[in-house]
């Protein structure tokens, strides 16, 4: 027999298990096929630490949006930046919106950053978020601040009121006066007074809501129009009490009935035994008089 009729020895026949890879050299495989993770440093607890903000922003982009390691990624992104937020927050203080308010305003602009950041540019995260987050607050004051346009420089005084009304309530222990407001800003009396009044144009109320956020109290709608004889002279009670004694007898016992007790001018007139056209005309003497005596005290 030839050589060449020799039959070449047949190759080894595999098993099935054999033929097909192991689950543990799947996974190698794949180990090997997949890109490490980026490695995220631990926060330092101080600050905003710039290398884990990278290294959070790098694994952040590796991840499907939307899966809950992804949602991990990017709360830490916010937690580790709520001091810049609290920062920027601050600066907005006694601007007659709550200190809690401005924070989770800022906090959605902070979001709004954590998403539309794009480490390729080259910018510091901070650098990047900062005017998103203030536009975020500013907008804030102008969708909720002024329901009726006044002019800016009342707006504007109306602040500084605000300010110098927390400065000198933490001084005096009390709210201060309109002359001393006045006095602390250079300003007059009246000044002050217009300033104070345009506060009512920052805010409005919806007329079907309730007095006391109460589903049984009354709508403000309803209560359009009624007299409060609780508030009805409330302006003068404590302004004018220190120079009713000065006052002749019938002018100081009109007042009081008029202001103390809330009694209408014809109950006035039928109690002290006059016209009621006598009592107007009293009442409207005897307080300019007043006002003339307080403006000339202060």
């Amino acid at each position: 027999m030839s050589s060449s009729e020799v039959a070449a020895p047949a190759a080894p026949e595999l098993s099935a298990e054999q033929a097909e890879p192991t689950e543990q050299a799947e996974q190698a495989e794949q180990a090997v096929a997949a890109p490490a993770a980026t490695e995220i440093p631990p926060s330092t607890g101080v600050g905003v630490d710039r290398e884990r903000t990278r290294a959070l922003f790098a694994r952040l982009a590796e991840l499907e949006a939307g899966t809950p390691e992804h949602k991990r990624v990017r709360d830490a992104l916010v937690e580790q930046h709520l001091p810049l937020v609290e920062h920027l927050a601050r600066r907005f203080r006694n601007r007659g919106e709550p200190y809690d308010d401005l924070v989770q305003v800022a906090t959605i602009g902070l979001i709004k950053s954590v998403d539309r950041f794009d480490p390729q540019r080259g910018v510091e995260f901070s650098t990047y978020a900062t005017p998103t987050i203030v536009g975020e607050i500013k907008r804030h004051f102008r969708d909720k601040g002024w329901a009726v346009r006044v002019p800016r420089r009342l707006q504007e005084l109306r602040l500084t009121l605000t300010q110098a009304t927390s400065e000198l309530s933490q001084r005096n222990g009390r709210s201060p006066t309109v002359s001393e407001l006045a006095t602390h800003l250079g300003l007059t009396d009246e000044e002050v007074l217009e300033g104070l009044e345009s506060a009512n144009a920052y805010s409005t109320l919806s007329l079907d809501a309730s007095e006391q956020n109460d589903e049984d109290s009354v709508a403000v709608v309803d209560t359009l129009g009624v007299d409060d004889e609780a508030l009805e002279g409330v302006e003068y009670r404590e302004s004018l009490k220190p120079m009713l004694e000065r006052l002749p007898a019938r002018e100081q016992k009109i007042l009081l009935l008029r202001f103390f007790r809330g009694m209408t001018q014809s109950e006035i007139a039928a109690e002290v035994g006059i016209s009621q056209m006598h009592v107007s005309r009293l009442l409207a003497r005897t307080l300019a008089q007043l006002r003339e005596g307080l403006l000339t005290e202060d």
